[in-house]
């Protein structure tokens, strides 16, 4: 009875993707340069949506990815001092009634772009895609530093305990560790 109870555990392991299996969200594709005036950073999240997620964005229920970077000045005597601390969202919806996706950039001063394409709309929702971090003149030349950045799902609180009725809405908890990058200005 134990091998056979060992080999069922084998046999629906093999079969049922475990969660510990599948690809963490994490940040990637990390670049920062800088423009004549600001240090920009481009970056994404990956794997940062389930089925689940995409079928609770067609039924109405947004998603919101909020980022946070932060730019620190490395020294080597004392404690890193930062520079800049940043915290914004990207916040996607559906609209039915003319079938398009509408993500919200609050980066980009609130700015909203409406795609009819899913893949369009994940994609503008994981991107940053040239944040002004700082200014050029808040920088000591010859100096380190190391820039940061975590994204993580911000879930809107369901009325009425509504979030123990929808199965999928525990799955729905993310957030990426922090992606450090160091650079020489």
């Amino acid at each position: 009875m134990t091998v056979a109870f060992i080999g069922l555990m084998l046999g629906l392991s093999l079969i049922c993707p475990s969660e510990s299996r599948a690809e963490k969200p994490a940040i990637a594709q990390i670049v920062i340069t800088n423009s004549t005036k600001d240090v920009l950073l481009f970056g994404k999240v990956k794997n940062g949506f389930t089925k689940e997620m995409e079928t609770a964005l067609q039924n109405g229920m947004p998603v919101t990815f909020t980022f946070m970077v932060q730019l620190r000045k490395v020294r080597s005597s004392w404690l890193d001092r930062q520079i800049a601390s940043l915290t914004f969202d990207h916040t996607l919806s559906y609209d039915s009634l003319k079938e398009e996706y509408r993500v919200e950039l609050q980066e980009k001063g609130g700015k909203t772009v409406a795609t009819r394409s899913l893949a369009e709309a994940k994609d503008l929702m994981a991107e940053v895609n040239g944040l002004r971090v700082v200014p050029l003149s808040r920088l000591e030349a010859d100096q380190d530093y190391q820039l940061r950045i975590k994204a993580k799902l911000v879930r809107k609180t369901l009325p009425l305990n509504l979030n123990t009725l929808i199965p999928f809405w525990g799955l729905w908890d993310f957030e990426t560790e922090w992606h450090q990058v160091e650079f020489r200005y």
